[in-house]
């Protein structure tokens, strides 16, 4: 039987460091490691404007993602997602994705106060300027009302980092 890749992803609110995360864990594990934004901007550049289009436009690369993932999982090779696993909703994306290849997952839960993820974005948003249009309170607050941090019932290898 092959051995599969593991697959890691994340679940934190807004500016938790769920992108800074996946990158040093990319390296540790020597993953492929794949990024929603990255995704995004490539296939529907200048096209996202809102948390509505956001939602519309990942709901359209999930299918070739997910096909793309499993094929890199099933060559044995590890693979991050900085895609975010931030509701019931999706997390069970990522379940039945790890069900259908019957691969090892790690699930890392970012849990920062509200406070600790303002701050971060401001200091992203003083990074990043052009991330000035979604790099702020009122999104923080818009995304985080539907933010649900992850329960052992879920059925995932919860890895909890707190105060990251």
């Amino acid at each position: 039987m092959n051995q599969k890749g593991t697959l890691t992803f994340f679940c934190g609110k807004m500016g938790a460091g769920k992108t800074t995360k996946s990158k040093t864990i990319s390296l540790e594990k020597n993953a492929v490691l794949l990024s929603e934004d990255d995704w995004l901007e490539a296939h529907y550049p200048n096209q996202i404007n809102s948390f509505d289009d956001f939602i519309k436009f990942s709901m359209l690369i999930k299918p070739f993602v997910k096909s793309h993932v499993e094929q890199i999982l099933n060559t044995g090779t590890n693979v991050v997602m900085d895609f975010p696993a931030n509701t019931k909703k999706q997390r069970q994306w990522f379940k039945q994705l790890c069900n259908e290849v019957k691969c090892n997952h790690e699930l890392i839960f970012l849990d920062l106060s509200d406070e600790q993820c303002l701050v971060q974005i401001a200091k992203r948003r003083d990074q990043q300027p052009h991330r000035a249009q979604f790099d702020n309170e009122e999104v923080f607050n818009h995304v985080t009302q539907y933010f649900e941090a992850p329960s052992k019932s879920e059925g995932f290898n919860i890895i909890i980092e707190a105060n990251v």
